[in-house]
């Protein structure tokens, strides 16, 4: 990590001209969508009469379509520019939310989780070039500025989804429509048009053409295999704990706090002692044992070993970005690309697949062992010698890319 990365956010915040705050505010409340319905994922089966199976769909379909789009936000941003693609974003999330809190039917629920899914893709893509682009004082304060809103969002999107749905379990995504509505008419007012400005045009399959290097590919697909597993602690754990609405928000209050610091704090530590592959190597290994912890039958365990796994999750999330962007030479946002779309593509198998394995097995344990075998798989694929040297600086943009959920 550079010294301007480690600048203070009271430096980074000073000055910063409008548009870049009403782009992190945004961002806080895109990055708060993550967690927010983890607290009433209970109260959903409960009020649409919908199986575990049914509401782990939630997830699914969100990130599932999220996948696909990932691979368009490039070439639309390129096309259209920053302004306009974020815009649309916007919209079909204001849109998407305000349906949600009217839905009256697990089908139509998780149908507009897809097109949330949709609109978070546009956005969140686009809007850490909008902050760079436009924040003072240096890239390394934007970055700065980004991390903050990721960390302020993973952690209160669980408490704010807990706070509404104590209430009702459509108050979380009236909430969230009625904040993302004021973000989408102040980017509207604020952020300058890039109507005129020169794109550099961007080609559909180049981010699947980075994955025939042999090196990002395992490591692709070693990053599938764990972010299964991290979707088996946010998708299922709410199921095996049974608590109130308020008892997860608070739960998963502390393990986004975790994901933020580790990712940011720690992560380039651990690559600067051990290099980048072998410490996401080491920390997914680590992560298959919490799984093993979470398996056993006790909720004061299972609620410890969720904060902690928030920090091991920290840690790959960054690790695996910054092995994916330095084990080959395809251009960083190619390469990031194409390793998120199986990364996250993982995640949406996991979320769907989830309560099924537990129903196979007949053990709300069973999702939990499954991932601990699919960590041991991906620290395997990382172990693998490859030809070039373990790079032992995390990129810059690997701390933010590896944090976009």
């Amino acid at each position: 990590m550079s010294a301007e990365h480690h600048s203070s956010l009271l430096d980074a915040v000073k000055g910063q001209p409008k548009q870049v705050w009403i782009t992190a505010f945004a961002a806080v409340i895109a990055f708060m969508g993550i967690g927010l319905v983890d607290p009433i994922l209970l109260s959903i089966a409960k009020g649409l009469d919908a199986t575990p199976s049914q509401v782990t769909l939630l997830f699914s379909s969100y990130l599932g379509v999220q996948v696909v789009a990932m691979l368009l936000t490039g070439a639309a941003s390129a096309r259209f520019g920053a302004k306009r693609t974020v815009l649309v974003g916007l919209t079909l999330i204001v849109a998407a939310t305000a349906l949600c809190a009217a839905a009256g039917s697990i089908e139509q629920l998780v149908g507009l989780r897809a097109v949330w899914g949709l609109g978070n893709a546009f956005f969140i893509a686009t809007a850490l070039s909008v902050i760079v682009g436009a924040a003072t004082g240096g890239q390394g304060g934007a970055i700065l500025l980004y991390e903050a809103a990721l960390g302020v969002g993973l952690s209160v999107g669980p408490l704010l989804g807990a706070l509404l749905g104590s209430i009702s379990w459509r108050g979380p995504f009236a909430g969230t429509a009625i904040l993302m509505a004021g973000a989408l008419v102040l980017c509207a007012v604020f952020l300058k048009s890039d109507k005129h400005e020169k794109r550099t045009p961007v080609k559909l399959l180049d981010p699947l053409r980075a994955l025939k290097h042999p090196g990002l590919l395992r490591t692709s697909v070693a990053s599938a295999l764990y972010t299964a597993a991290f979707f088996a602690v946010l998708a299922w754990s709410p199921f095996v704990l049974g608590w109130s609405a308020i008892a997860v928000g608070l739960v998963f209050c502390g393990w986004g706090l975790c994901v933020a610091v580790a990712g940011v704090a720690l992560a380039p530590r651990l690559a600067a002692r051990l290099g980048e592959r072998h410490a996401a190597a080491a920390a997914v290994f680590g992560y298959a044992v919490l799984m093993l912890v979470l398996a056993v039958p006790s909720k004061p365990v299972l609620v410890v070993g969720i904060i902690v796994s928030g920090l091991v999750s920290g840690l790959l999330n960054t690790l695996f970005t910054g092995t994916a962007m330095s084990i080959s030479d395809a251009p960083r946002p190619v390469a990031s690309a194409g390793y998120n779309f199986c990364r996250w593509l993982g995640g949406a198998v996991a979320a769907t697949l989830v309560g099924h394995v537990a129903e196979w097995f007949g053990s709300p344990q069973a999702p939990f062992v499954a991932s601990a075998v699919l960590c041991v798989v991906a620290g395997a694929l990382l172990s693998l010698r490859e030809r070039q040297a373990d790079s032992h600086s995390v990129p810059k943009e690997a701390v933010l890319v590896g944090e976009e959920f």
